[in-house]
């Protein structure tokens, strides 16, 4: 019934011009001459009199810009569109980028720059401790490494068409579920879109103020542009978090209504239905992953070097005792290492439930009783599950999952080992070196 809506999702993302009432009978409803009551809305008439009132149908006076899965995700996006990093506005069920948008992001992004050239004009210096020179390095890089992340808004810019291609997709899903199931998504997010909006970003602030408490003689002004790279990082991750949160419980809860018409399955058509709704779930799972290949990448190299330059910093300190400095050092690792495992575990999550929940309730069935469309329709959807990826990759450059979690921490022992050795093998006190050096001569 659907199938051919799947070679054509951009044609859905249109809003088309329909009537809801038959042709004959569309100028009585539209034209006050003839109807002293003229219908607006796809409600019926209730004329005066006794009896029962007629029921209105659901969708009578549905607001047409509200939706369950777009108000689910409103909070972040409006937080990341005033942040500057997401120039996506929508009309009615369309998502697209406005060039206003886009010029009041560009603002940001240049009062940001000029902001960050009066640090380095300012001639901002942190006093050196005598705790050890590769602390000092390692503080002194840190700081200069979390600026880099400011390009990450053109990066957002760059894929903020293919993340509007995705909302758009996501509602016309929504679209098409309603017209199998005769039923809306309830909100399985709860009130989680407005904890995330709201403690992403008092979470960025609070790392980067205890970063900078931590050392001497820093300014609070100086303060502002890591808070808000800090605040960037977290909300990209966060709008991550709650696609992939959403895809998994998408997909079970239209696993859920397949297993529940199979019991009592009729025509094969309402196979063919789910198996249709099944490879828009799969194509937009693949799309979120385009949508964020060059910002996630860049996200989880950056948290990659982050984790192993904190560690590396708070391992070389061991041997002379943790200070203050290290609380700094060793909230910003814990929050980098959550924040990665958290992008890597919910990618396989939503994977994980668009592919293997749909294949067992495909292979649990008892195909003895249907007829013979009804089991080619089967056979069909469980070929379909796999041969349709469903993998989370950004952009062909390395897939999203548990996996790639096991390897980024394995690589990171590796090059901790590495720094570790090449720690041992300086010796501790250069100055004392040479000044024995010169007295022998």
């Amino acid at each position: 019934m659907f199938g051919q809506n799947i070679s054509v999702i951009e044609g859905l993302t249109q809003e088309r011009k329909r009537s809801v009432y038959l042709e004959t009978a569309e100028p009585y409803y539209q034209h006050p001459d003839r109807n002293p009551n003229p219908v607006s809305k796809v409600a019926p008439f209730a004329p005066p009199g006794p009896g029962d009132p007629i029921p209105i149908p659901f969708k009578a006076f549905q607001n047409k810009s509200s939706t369950v899965l777009y108000d689910s995700l409103r909070p972040l996006l409006t937080t990341m569109k005033v942040m500057g990093i997401m120039p996506i506005t929508h009309d009615e069920f369309t998502f697209q980028v406005t060039i206003q948008l886009i010029a009041y992001s560009v603002a940001i992004f240049l009062i940001l720059l000029g902001y960050i050239g009066y640090i380095k004009w300012d001639k901002l210096e942190m006093v050196r401790s005598a705790e050890g020179r590769f602390e000092e390095a390692v503080i002194d890089y840190l700081f200069s490494v979390y600026l880099v992340p400011i390009v990450l808004n053109p990066i957002a810019w760059s894929e903020a068409k293919k993340m509007a291609r995705v909302l758009t997709n996501l509602i016309a899903f929504e679209k098409i579920y309603y017209k199998v199931t005769k039923k809306k998504f309830i909100q399985f997010l709860g009130n989680k879109p407005y904890v995330i909006s709201i403690v992403l970003p008092v979470l960025a602030c609070s790392t980067m103020v205890v970063t900078h408490v931590t050392m001497v003689h820093f300014k609070f002004q100086h303060i502002i542009p890591y808070c808000y790279i800090n605040i960037v990082i977290y909300l990209l991750c966060g709008i991550w978090y709650m696609l992939c949160d959403m895809v998994g419980h998408i997909a079970l809860t239209v696993a859920d209504d397949f297993q529940g018409i199979l019991k009592h399955i009729g025509p094969a058509n309402k196979v063919a239905e789910y198996r249709s709704l099944w490879m828009l779930l799969s194509r937009i799972i693949r799309d979120i992953g385009n949508a964020f290949s060059y910002t996630l990448t860049f996200i989880c190299l950056y948290l990659f070097l982050i984790i192993t330059l904190t560690i590396y910093g708070l391992m070389s300190q061991i041997q002379e005792g943790l200070g203050v400095k290290d609380i700094g050092l060793a909230i910003t690792a814990l929050f980098s290492g959550i924040m990665l495992l958290l992008i890597s575990d919910e990618a396989h999550y939503a994977s994980n439930c668009v592919k293997v929940q749909f294949q067992k309730k495909l292979l649990l069935v008892e195909l003895n009783w249907m007829n013979d469309d009804a089991q080619q329709e089967i056979n069909m959807f469980l070929r379909a599950t796999e041969m349709n990826p469903t993998d989370m990759t950004l952009g062909g450059f390395f897939d999203v999952n548990r996996t790639l979690f096991k390897s980024l921490i394995a690589t990171m022992v590796t090059y901790l080992v590495v720094l570790l050795q090449f720690q041992i093998s300086i010796p501790e006190d250069t100055s004392n070196f040479n000044a024995s050096m010169l007295i022998k001569h």
